[in-house]
C-alpha cells in the first residue's frame, strides 16, 4: 500500500535526485517527511519490489557499450535459457516477450568487443542463435515518467549529439554506482570514502556527467509492473528508411510512448527498424494506442508487431564493473 507521500516521492524523484551532502533532507522537505522518514521510504519501496534501486541511468553507449538481443527458447526450456543468459554479468535486463523470439535481453560492457564475447558465450550456453540489435539512433529514451500524475508530464527531448566519452576517473565513479547509491543520509560521502575522494569531488563529477548527458537521470528506478503497469509492450515498426524521422516524431510526441529508437534490420530474420515502448495498465488500451499511432504514421509503416512483456527475469543497472 502506497500513501500520498510515497506517490509524491516516486513521481518527484525518478530524476534530479539532489546532489547535496544530505539529499534526503531535501527529499523529505518536498514530500512532507523528515530526512529519516524519506530514507526509510526509499528502503521500504526497494524491499517491496516497487523500486529496483536509487541510482544512475546511463545514456546507452555513452559509457561503455550495450546492445539489445533476442533468441528463440523452446517454451519448456524458457526458464532454463533465461538463467543461462543471466549467468552473463553484463546482462542487466532480461524479459520474456510474446513473440517467436521470446527472450529479450540487454547486454552491457566496456566495449563492443566485450559485448561480442558476451553474446558468443550466451550462444554456446544455450545453443541458440542470438539476434544482435545495437541502438543506431535514440529519438526518446526515458522511463522516468510520473506514474500517478502522468497528465502533467512533459517529455525530455533526446540530445542530438552524443556526450564526450567519460574519462578514466568518471568510469571509476560510475562503476562504483553499479548497484546504486548507498541508502544512508550521506550517500555521496560513502561513495567518496570507498574511492578515496573528497565528497565534493563525487558530487561535482556526478553533476558534470548529468549535465553532459552521460547520466540520463539520477534518481529512483521504478519497477512499473509492481505499480500496475501490467500491459507493457515493445512495439516494433518496419518503416521506410527515408520516412524514419517523421515516423519517430509521431511516436515521440505520443504521451503513451516511453521509448523510441532506431535499431538495424537483420534480414531475413528481422525486418523492423523502429522500436518503441508503451507502458500501460490494460492490453486493450495499449492496442488502441498502437492502432492510433499506426494510422498517424500511415503508409510509411509497412507493418508492426506488439510484443507484450510476460515475465521479467532481470532488471538492474548497467554494470560497468562486471566486465
Amino acid at each position: 500500500m502506497l500513501d500520498a507521500h510515497d506517490k509524491l516521492l516516486i513521481d518527484s524523484f525518478q530524476r534530479d535526485f539532489p546532489l547535496t551532502s544530505q539529499p534526503f533532507a531535501l527529499v523529505g522537505e518536498i514530500i512532507g517527511d523528515s530526512a529519516e522518514g524519506a530514507l526509510r521510504r526509499v528502503a521500504r519501496l526497494i524491499d517491496a519490489g516497487v523500486l529496483s534501486r536509487l541510482g544512475v541511468v546511463l545514456r546507452p553507449n555513452s559509457a561503455g557499450a550495450s546492445t539489445l538481443a533476442a533468441l528463440k527458447a523452446p517454451p519448456r526450456r524458457l526458464e532454463e535459457f533465461a538463467a543461462l543468459v543471466n549467468e552473463e554479468p553484463g546482462v542487466n535486463h532480461n524479459y520474456e516477450r510474446e513473440h517467436e523470439l521470446n527472450l529479450w535481453f540487454v547486454v552491457t560492457g566496456p566495449s563492443r568487443e566485450s559485448i561480442d564475447a558476451s553474446l558468443a558465450r550466451i550462444e554456446r550456453r544455450t545453443g541458440a542463435t542470438v539476434l544482435d540489435l545495437p541502438m543506431l539512433r535514440a529519438f526518446h529514451i526515458d522511463l522516468g515518467f510520473p506514474v500517478f500524475a502522468r497528465e502533467d508530464h512533459k517529455k525530455a527531448t533526446a540530445r542530438e549529439t552524443a556526450p564526450p566519452p567519460p574519462d578514466a576517473s568518471s568510469l571509476v565513479l560510475l562503476a562504483a554506482l553499479d548497484s546504486g547509491l548507498p541508502l544512508c543520509q550521506k550517500p555521496y560521502a560513502e561513495i567518496a570514502s570507498r574511492l578515496g575522494w573528497p565528497e565534493d569531488q563525487v558530487i561535482a563529477r556526478l553533476g558534470d556527467l548529468v549535465e553532459a548527458g552521460t547520466i540520463k537521470r539520477l534518481g529512483l528506478v521504478v519497477k512499473h509492473h509492481a505499480l500496475g503497469f501490467r500491459a507493457n509492450a515493445m512495439v516494433v515498426w518496419d518503416v521506410a528508411d527515408e520516412a524514419l524521422p517523421d515516423a519517430a516524431r509521431v511516436l515521440t510526441e505520443a504521451a503513451s510512448v516511453t521509448l523510441c529508437y532506431e535499431r538495424p534490420r537483420r534480414a531475413p530474420v528481422w525486418r523492423y527498424n523502429l522500436f518503441s515502448m508503451i507502458h500501460g495498465r490494460d492490453r486493450d488500451i495499449v492496442r488502441g494506442e498502437v492502432a492510433a499511432l499506426a494510422e498517424r504514421i500511415g503508409g510509411a509503416s509497412r507493418g508492426h508487431e506488439i510484443l507484450f512483456s510476460r515475465r521479467c527475469f532481470r532488471q538492474c543497472g548497467a554494470r560497468l564493473s562486471a566486465a
